[in-house]
């Protein structure tokens, strides 16, 4: 049988592939490529993104809503076994590279999951989109990542996530209206996530009539805060936003509190900080803080199914923020080959 190995693909809503008529005729031949699947073997789609370190609860969390998609549809398609393969990506460029690159060289995958954090993409997307493959993000968040003057090496990206240009101009809002204040201060990571949702927000919330009184950076891996906090703290901010990810924001969240002249400042993070490994990290001053997440009171229906099977299989709630955005995108790669396999 022939599988196309690019298509172009939307975000798949839940259930998607129970309206997917599998086509009898011949796969055409593709420019891009075709993989052929011997009688017998499985359909192989393949997740990438952060697995291991510190932010490994973010990969865990988006692989779990795949292994339910494909337990909703008994581990099989079209009568064959689906076959799930994993690489880490380690939340970086580099890693995101390394990961591509073995992608791209097992000629068996029909479709990818991922990554998992924006970084990951800018270093592996070319290679994705060179080797005719499509990936899906679940939380790849960066506005630039869809933006239509995107470079062409993109072209192999699509995601279910939402853009910052949304989260950011959201907290801003929320900063702004809900909570009254008007001075802020932003702290990133040096990500391309962070470093451009910090600066969505600040445009937004500048915009509104709200003073930036300062933007810091701090590095992947540092862990006293204290020297940057300091910076912060002399600027005087109501409310400090650090949309980073698990453990410099635990380092933040707890070490704000021991600086002099933070100790009223707000604190608000962004979906990199939503897990329990966070709040446990950073301890008691993690209460009270603000993290910007999906709205799972606003999906659908079969959300809450989807809880309750999560709990079934793992024996806990989901962990972070983008398990249901795993769900529908497992569902692209899969409609990708029920739509050109021929039996």
């Amino acid at each position: 049988m022939n599988v196309r190995r690019f298509a172009v693909l939307g975000a798949a809503g839940l259930l998607a592939l129970a309206a997917v008529t599998p086509v009898v005729a011949q796969a055409p031949q593709d420019p891009l490529g075709v993989v052929e699947i011997p009688a017998g073997e499985p359909i192989h789609v393949a997740m990438w993104g952060v697995l291991s370190g510190a932010n490994a609860v973010l990969g865990e969390d988006i692989v779990r809503g795949i292994e339910i998609q494909i337990d909703d549809h008994g581990g099989k398609l079209l009568g064959r076994d689906i076959q799930l393969t994993k690489e880490d990506g380690g939340c970086s460029p580099e890693g995101g590279a390394t990961a591509a690159q073995k992608l791209a060289a097992d000629k068996t995958i029909v479709g990818l999951i991922g990554s998992v954090c924006s970084d990951e993409t800018v270093g592996g997307i070319k290679t994705i989109t060179d080797a005719g493959l499509t990936t899906i993000s679940p939380s790849n968040t960066r506005p630039l990542l869809t933006d239509p003057n995107r470079g062409p090496e993109y072209a192999g990206f699509a995601r279910t996530a939402f853009n910052d240009a949304v989260q950011g101009k959201v907290v801003a809002e929320f900063v702004y209206n809900g909570l009254g204040l008007r001075k802020a201060a932003t702290i990133h990571d040096g990500s391309a996530y962070a470093e451009a949702l910090q600066q969505v927000f600040a445009d937004e919330f500048t915009k509104m009539g709200g003073q930036i009184v300062i933007q810091e950076a701090v590095s992947a891996g540092q862990s006293d805060m204290k020297p940057v906090l300091t910076k912060v703290a002399a600027a005087a901010p109501e409310i400090i936003y650090y949309p980073i990810f698990t453990a410099e924001g635990a380092f933040i969240t707890a070490q704000s509190k021991q600086v002099p002249g933070l100790e009223k400042a707000a604190l608000i993070g962004s979906d990199g900080l939503f897990s329990s490994q966070m709040v446990v990290a950073a301890g008691p001053a993690a209460d009270g803080m603000y993290i910007s997440a999906p709205d799972y009171s606003a999906m659908a229906a079969g959300y809450a199914d989807f809880v309750q099977k999560h709990i079934a299989k793992y024996g806990e709630k989901p962990l972070s923020a983008f398990h249901a955005h795993a769900y529908d995108a497992s569902a692209g790669p899969q409609a990708c080959a029920n739509n050109h396999i021929q039996l």
